[in-house]
């Protein structure tokens, strides 16, 4: 448990501006460091082993038994740690942690590695819920592609529950994508919203191989550029009279069919 504590008491301390940095997504501020904020995320980054720079602790807050001791703590007077923070009603805990660093490889570990491609997507709480799912289905990882909304985001990372700490996340191109298929044989299905020629309803789709799930745009979709290189594409039927679902739960739903057709295989 970390025991060294300190008092700090103004609101421009260097801490407590690379805390504030951190949460604005200033890199320069933050020296590259991630801020999270409450109970639960602390308790998820310490779960996971992700390295703790420092925990922030506002007014008269308990301390977290189970900090690392080699972490630094500072106890924050309530209004600078009102003033550092980006929720309107915090809890009294927040901390600066170094992000876990993943590669391209780490998304193909085996031969059945399921991974989802995240094609412009710009809701963080979308983001969040996907690397959420990821995690309970069993994915080898996210791949983000440019335009796509930052996984570190706040609103992203509260989504995840935790998950962006375990899950590999990776930044990539349009050409690893295509790598994927062939250099890896990875199969590409792009997620579209209706069905129509050619387009595969989910459970008529062999996903129990290497997969890749690509989700598009919020409003948009995935574009032609996307969806030109996939093997296929795959939709979920919906019954009721809707023109589409919800990115992250067109996503989710994809995830548990291909967890699904795997487990049943075994």
């Amino acid at each position: 448990m970390a025991t060294n504590e300190t008092m700090i008491s103004s609101k421009t301390n260097a801490r407590v501006k690379q805390l504030r940095g951190a949460f604005s997504g200033n890199i320069r501020l933050s020296e590259g460091l991630v801020a999270i904020e409450g109970d639960h995320l602390l308790e998820e980054a310490i779960r996971s082993g992700v390295t703790l720079k420092t925990v922030f602790i506002g007014g008269r807050k308990p301390v977290p038994h189970d900090l690392p001791r080699e972490t630094e703590l500072l106890r924050l007077t309530d209004d600078t740690f009102v003033s550092a923070v980006e929720t309107s009603s915090p809890q009294g805990i927040a901390a600066l942690m170094v992000p876990p660093v993943h590669r391209f490889e780490d998304l193909l570990k085996d031969s059945a590695s399921l991974i989802v491609v995240v094609c412009g997507l710009q809701d963080p709480g979308n983001l969040g819920a996907l690397i959420r799912s990821a995690e309970a289905f069993g994915a080898t990882g996210v791949l983000t592609t440019p335009k796509t909304v930052n996984p570190w985001n706040q609103k992203a990372l509260r989504s995840s529950a935790g998950s962006t700490f375990r899950v590999p996340v990776v930044a990539g191109t349009l050409e690893q994508v295509r790598d994927l298929k062939k250099k890896h044989k990875v199969q590409l299905l792009a997620a579209v919203g209706s069905e129509g020629p050619g387009v595969m309803a989910a459970h008529d789709v062999d996903l129990r191989g290497g997969c890749a799930v690509m989700i598009g745009n919020e409003g948009s979709g995935l574009t032609e550029e996307w969806i030109d290189i996939a093997d296929g594409r795959v939709t979920i039927p919906c019954p009721g009279p809707v023109e589409s679902l919800n990115a992250a739960v067109a996503g989710s739903l994809l995830l548990y069919e291909a967890s699904r057709q795997r487990s049943a295989s075994k």
